[in-house]
């Protein structure tokens, strides 16, 4: 096990053109030993350009990469104790899954043959994969696949375990299956782990931090629930949480905040927030919204446009203003489409954002672990 850091790490890319391309630019975040860190973000962000360095694929233009306190920027990849997996597997076609996950003992080590044998069954049996070591790659399924490369990494018993979007080419219910696997393996090697996808959805469950990435900038550092409860910009608001919270543009009016179709008078906690914003971005998320019987103080009306029954949940696709929003309403409330709707937005839940920065000004309280349902609390360290 070992702690990672990356201090004003910063990697820049020298076009053809006279202006270069910053992929990362001045990123500062530290990991204890045994955490799981999320790199999360949108395509371009700047995730796999980090991961990469980390494992010496990528230089370091500027700032430090260090491995239990060791700078390890000029460190050759194989002198950085660290395993990879990688999206596409990059198993040897013309190997065998045992000697896939040999190899690289092979290859690094002065282990013998038995040695390296018992290690690589030791570890197939905790994949699950032991009646498979026989078999090349074209003779197994994704997931078997994926499980083999994983095997391999494992074998190694790095001090850091880097993991590049592992299961972007998994079906969904396999995909879902390998997030719980990877998770109790992780908590049970207790290796120090940087895991980088796209997917907020494994970002949220998987991870004991997420760092938010977007244009090569961190966003924001902390637990899925720090994230997702009190984001500190639009654009982590925006990206975290599936749907998407929703975003009305206002003009502060004294103690009102004004838009089409919408006027919602603040309490003076709020208005405090806000401080000299004439305007600022109202957000609140499709869970938090409420449905009433009749108009009241700081409701709204919404046409509704769609309903996507999923059972349990109904989401609830309507406009206020010509404004777009989704709300989640339960699976057993009837909502006609093409109807007007009563909307409360609590107070207590509402998020506010410069309207000219997109900073936070006002988030919702992170919920303590007495109010938590039960199966949303989540363990971080």
């Amino acid at each position: 096990m070992a702690d990672l850091e990356l201090r004003n790490f910063t990697k820049v890319y020298q076009a053809s053109s006279t202006d270069p391309i910053i992929g990362v630019d001045d990123l500062n975040i530290s990991l204890e030993e045994g955490n799981f860190l999320v790199l999360v973000g949108p395509s371009g962000c700047g995730k796999s350009t980090t991961l990469r360095s980390i494992a010496g694929l990528e230089s370091v233009s500027d700032g430090e990469i260090r491995i239990n306190g060791k700078v390890v920027n000029d460190s050759k990849p194989k002198n950085r104790d660290i395993a990879m997996v990688f999206q596409n597997y990059a198993l040897y076609p013309h190997m065998s899954a045992r000697e896939n996950m040999s190899f690289g003992l092979k290859m690094t080590t002065n282990m013998s043959d038995e040695e390296v044998s018992d290690r690589v069954e030791r570890v197939a049996e905790m994949m699950g994969i032991a009646d498979l070591l026989g078999d090349k790659p074209k003779e197994l399924s994704g997931g078997q696949q994926q499980r083999v490369a994983l095997g391999r990494a494992i074998v190694r018993e790095p001090q850091v375990f880097l993991l590049d979007e592992p299961l972007s080419n998994l079906d969904a219910k396999l995909r879902a299956h390998m997030r719980t696997e990877i998770q109790e393996l992780q908590n049970d090697l207790n290796i120090t782990t940087v895991y980088v996808t796209h997917d907020q959805t494994e970002a949220m469950t998987m991870g004991d931090k997420i760092a938010i990435l977007d244009g090569g900038k961190l966003q924001q550092v902390g637990t899925p629930l720090e994230c997702y409860y009190t984001p500190k910009n639009r654009f982590v608001a925006g990206f975290i949480g599936e749907p998407a919270m929703n975003f009305f543009e206002m003009e502060v009016d004294e103690r009102d905040l004004l838009s089409d179709g919408i006027s919602y008078t603040l309490s003076e906690s709020h208005l405090e927030s806000i401080r000299d914003e004439t305007s600022v971005i109202l957000g609140i998320r499709p869970e938090d919204i409420e449905l009433a019987d009749e108009a009241d103080d700081n409701t709204v009306r919404a046409n509704v446009n769609v309903i996507e029954p999923l059972g349990d949940i109904n989401y609830m696709h309507a406009e206020i203003g010509g404004t777009e929003l989704t709300v989640k309403i339960p699976g057993e409330r009837y909502v006609k489409q093409d109807t007007e709707v009563i909307l409360t937005f609590p107070e207590e839940k509402l998020h506010l954002f410069s309207g000219e920065t997109g900073d936070a000004l006002c988030n919702r309280s992170l919920p303590t672990d007495e109010s938590f349902p039960a199966q949303l609390t989540l363990d971080s360290n």
